[in-house]
Order: C-alpha cells, then structure tokens, then sequence
C-alpha cells in the first residue's frame, strides 16, 4: 500500500514537471515529495495506535466484567462514556409437581440501570427495577430503585461510595444477574437467610491491596423490627426480608455497620466473608420491651474457577437479640421472632463449549436452611418449637447463547415440604 502510494505521487509529480526541467528542479521535487510522505505515515502511525488503544480498552473491559463486584460490563465502561445504559431481567416458569394448577410463568424483574461520568474521579450509579411485569394498586408488581449512589476515588485503590447501595454479602447479592447463577431461581440461603437485593442507604470506603485483598466498610440504615407482623409467614420466609427498609422513608435512629474482606490473590478463586450489625428498635413505641433488640448476620463464601469447572459456597448465619418480652406479646400468633437462623449451600458446574458462542453448564446445588432455628424462652408452652430443616437439591444446566443471553432448565427436590418439588424453566439476559 506503501509503495503503490509512493509510486503514484512520485508519477503525479514527474508529470507535473516540465521536459525541459534540468536535474536539480527534479531533484527538488523529489525531496519535496519525500518530505510529505514522511509527514503522511506520521499520520497513519499515530492513527494505528489510537486504534489499537481503544481495541485495548475495549478488551479491558470484557475481561474485567466477570469479576466487577456490580456484575456488569457497562458499569466499567462508563470510565470510556461519560453516560452508560446496562440491564437485566428474566422470564420464569415453575411448575409444581403436587398441584400443576399452581403452575406460573411470571416476568420476575426487568432491570435498567443508568450511570454518569462526572470527571476521572466521580461517577453516578443507579437501577431501577419492575418486578411481575405490572405495578398497581390492584397488581402484586412492584417498581422499586435498587441502587442509587456516587462513587468517588479519594487515591489510589481507595473509594467512597454514598446513597443507596447493595450490602456487600455472600456471593450473589451484589452480582445477581441471571447470567451470573446457575438455575432458575435464586438460592435459598442468599434470599431466606440473605435477603436478595439487600440494599441500604448510607456511606462506605472500599478498596483493594496489590496483595490480592479487598475491603468495603460502611455505616448504613438498618432493619426496623416494629415491622414485624406475627400474624403473616413472611418472617418464616425470610426473617430479615420481612423487615428490611429498603430506604423508603426509612427509620434510622439505629444505624448499623458491616465490615467485609475478600481475598483474591490467586487467579480464578475468591475467598471472604462479611458481617452486619446494628440495633433495630428503631424508637418504634410500640416495641419499646425490645429496645435493645439488635440485628447480627455474618457470612463466608468461597468460589473457584480451575478451567471449566465452577465450585462454590456459602454459609450464613444471623441473630435477632432481645426478643424475649416482645415475643410474649406476640403469643398466639403463627410467627414470633427467631433468635438464630442459618443456611449453607455447596454448588459444582461445568461448562461445555460448543460450537459458535453456544455453552452448556449442567450443575447441581445441595443447601440446607432453617429461618427459625431457635426462639428466646418466654416459658414452658409458649416457647415456640424450632421450625424444621430444609434440605434442597437442585439439579440442572444453563444453556448460553452468548455470555449475555441464558436459557435454564432445572428440578428441585425439597426433604420436608415435598410438595414444593417443582420443575423450572427460565430466560434470562444482561446487557
């Protein structure tokens, strides 16, 4: 291409040249022509490496979106764009294998996400979220922010964060994209035990060391006991998700901090754990006997990706303290308040290429799980009884299209209420 170019320019100026021109006038032209050659490949070198510099940036980014704590590509790209557009969201169907009857098919959540590049140092997050597709008086969806919060770099490897952000705990809650977790639904320990999206307003500081560890630490809201309600199963369900704020006017007198390490030093393995704690009376008149009552849950995890295989695991653990008097007042009712629940799960995939961008990962999940694992005593046959153990196995595969588009497939067999075995169908994308 070169020396086409060259020998073009060389001929267009010897045609310009007279016949009569003597040696020296050619010459000249020649040297002339040389000089803007010179000057013309200065300029195709310089564009080549602008090129190659965004093709590398590009690339950063990809390689970098597996391990980003939010989950996503576009967060990481907006050090590129000053304003980024991310989302996820997933289609679900359940079939139970007692009573088909009860067989669903449910938008289960559309996420969009926008954030904005002040400067190098200072950038906006934020997710807004639709869950079962329709949100009304009438409707059981919901529209809820799930992020919203400044990110800002106070020096190397060293950020502040402020506003309402996840709660760095366990291995789902800060990325749980569909295309991120192996079956359909999410698992039982990081939703009953770990509420899933656990989101707080307040302010952090993170960061990481060149040795591999990373750490976030953070004074945030907290739970609000007075909105426990004995008379509905959702804190059997989930003890900490039927009181969560989820900073819609939340009350926050008693503020709570957390503290959570993670060691990632060696490629393709994570290892850590977290602890949250804070009061949770909240000032709430109404449970003033249990004004002390405090709010404790801790975790460990751990993952490892040695080539295509994907173990994982997670145990955690939580206590509501000083409970005693107001569960008396509770009394008759179906659901008083637990002094300790827990859960752990152990997971193993493998990921089969196949041809174009197509994989397969079967997996199978074991967990065990129990919200109401013991009560405070308020005396002899008021003290409610353990609740049982859950067991579950879950057994399926994710089938991608691409890294951002998942079809999933999976059974889950239940130990004590079996009638909740159910096969699973689900679609689920991130963009």
């Amino acid at each position: 291409m070169k020396r086409l170019t060259l020998s073009v320019m060389i001929a267009a100026a010897c045609a310009a040249v007279p016949a009569h021109a003597d040696e020296a006038e050619l010459r000249a032209k020649v040297d002339q022509l040389s000089a803007q050659l010179d000057a013309l490949k200065a300029e195709i070198k310089a564009m080549h490496s602008q090129t190659e510099a965004i093709a590398t940036q590009q690339e950063t980014i990809v390689r970098a979106a597996p391990t980003a704590s939010n989950g996503t590509a576009e967060k990481i790209a907006s050090a590129i764009e000053p304003l980024t557009i991310w989302g996820y969201g997933e289609i679900n169907y359940n079939r139970p294998k007692h009573d088909s009857s009860e067989t669903r098919m449910d938008l289960r959540r559309a996420v969009f996400g926008f954030g904005y590049r002040f400067n190098e140092n200072t950038r906006f997050m934020s997710e807004y979220e639709v869950e079962h597709a329709v949100a009304s008086a009438d409707d059981t969806g919901e529209v809820e922010v799930e992020q919203f919060y400044i990110d800002h770099k106070l020096a190397d490897s060293v950020n502040l964060k402020a506003g309402l952000f996840l709660i760095p705990m366990g291995l789902l809650n800060e990325s749980h994209e569909p295309t991120h977790y192996y079956g359909v639904e999410r698992n039982f320990v990081e939703t009953a035990i770990i509420p899933s999206t656990w989101r707080e307003g307040g302010a952090a500081i993170y960061g990481g060391t060149e040795s591999g560890i990373a750490w976030d630490v953070g004074l945030t809201t907290g739970f609000d006991l007075g909105k426990w309600d004995p008379a509905s199963d959702e804190g059997k369900e989930s003890p900490l998700g039927s009181v969560h704020q989820e900073l819609q006017n939340a009350k926050a007198r008693d503020l709570s901090t957390y503290v959570a390490l993670n060691y990632r030093g060696v490629p393709g393995w994570v290892a850590g754990g977290s602890v949250f704690t804070g009061k949770v009376s909240q000032g709430n008149q109404d449970i003033r006997v249990a004004s002390n009552a405090r709010v404790t849950l801790w975790d460990a995890h751990t993952r490892w990706t040695p080539g295509d295989f994907d173990l994982s695991a997670v145990y955690a653990k939580g206590t509501i303290s000083d409970t005693t008097d107001l569960n008396a007042t509770f009394v008759g009712n179906d659901t008083l308040i637990p002094k300790e629940f827990w859960g752990w799960y152990t997971q193993a995939a493998y990921k089969v290429a196949l041809p174009s961008t197509y994989s397969i990962s079967p997996f199978v999940r074991y967990e065990r799980f129990n919200t109401g694992a013991s009560y405070s005593d308020i005396g002899a046959g008021l003290t409610p009884d353990t609740l049982a153990t859950e067991a579950v196995w879950t057994y399926g595969f994710n089938f991608n299209l691409n890294p951002n588009v998942v079809f999933k497939v999976d059974y889950q067999r239940f130990k004590e209420d079996t009638d909740r075995n159910r096969f699973d169908l689900g679609l689920g994308l991130a963009f």
